[in-house]
């Protein structure tokens, strides 16, 4: 299966190295865990462009992001924006998974349990791309 490449709005990549810099707490906790773990030889990207939007993290070959949401996203305009952002990305192929930043932060083996999981039912429905068991097979 080929991956598909989601064009992003070429402005935005200035402000995802800022976010990159940036990152919370709770983002910097599940990104170590991410780049470390090659999450089933799958690789992410953090802080990335797609579309018109960015997400915390994603993964081109499953077309996963994985966004956390920290207190503002309590906030009701940011929460309806969050939702509008979330469908717009969907209809280009995107699937979420979303964790609070203080389940990050307190639990981050069951949000790494939560990945690994989703990722394994999405092998199940799918199979697994070429490139991956390619990966696996050499280890």
């Amino acid at each position: 299966m080929r991956r598909k490449i989601i064009p992003y709005h070429p402005g935005l990549k200035v402000l995802a190295r800022k976010l990159r810099n940036e990152m919370t707490f709770s983002e910097v906790k599940l990104w170590n865990r991410l780049k470390t773990s090659q999450m089933l030889d799958y690789d992410f990207d953090r802080q990335r462009p797609i579309g018109n939007y960015i997400v915390d993290f994603y993964c081109k070959d499953l077309l996963l992001a994985v966004e956390i949401d920290g207190i503002t996203h309590d906030d009701e305009s940011v929460a309806s924006n969050d939702e509008i952002r979330q469908q717009e990305l969907e209809r280009l192929g995107v699937q979420f998974l979303r964790f609070s930043a203080l389940q990050v932060v307190h639990d981050i083996d069951s949000v790494m349990r939560g990945i690994v999981n989703w990722i394994v039912d999405y092998e199940e429905r799918y199979g697994v791309p070429g490139h991956i068991e390619r990966r696996r097979s050499v280890q």
